[in-house]
């Protein structure tokens, strides 16, 4: 049975999704059931559009799916992938993680 992986990201110009479809890669090369997921954006529309590389990756990335608790519920593996914030994860991944406690409520 192969091992279920989902890589959750967020990347606003493109670096860390670049990083996250190599994880994608390795891990399926490796015969592992792969979910490549982002997380939702909460910078406001204006200030994408006002920066090329942010809207443009915007672009480039709409087809990823956005990550949802299932996501996490079905995985065996996974894999966080973020930029820093002065030494801290993007407000975007943490407001994801933030959403995680009914899963883990569960207990096994």
């Amino acid at each position: 049975m192969a091992v279920k992986v989902a890589i959750i990201y967020y990347s606003a110009t493109g670096t860390t999704y670049r990083l996250a479809r190599a994880v994608e890669e390795g891990a399926t090369e490796t015969g592992a059931d792969v979910r490549l997921r982002k997380v939702h954006e909460l910078a406001p529309e204006e200030a994408i559009a006002a920066n090329q590389g942010w809207a443009a990756h915007r672009l480039e990335s709409q087809h990823v799916v956005e990550a949802s608790l299932d996501d996490l519920a079905w995985a065996d593996a996974l894999i966080f992938g973020t930029p820093t914030r002065y030494g801290l994860p993007t407000a975007q991944l943490k407001q994801f993680l933030d959403t995680t406690g009914p899963l883990w409520a569960k207990g096994p």
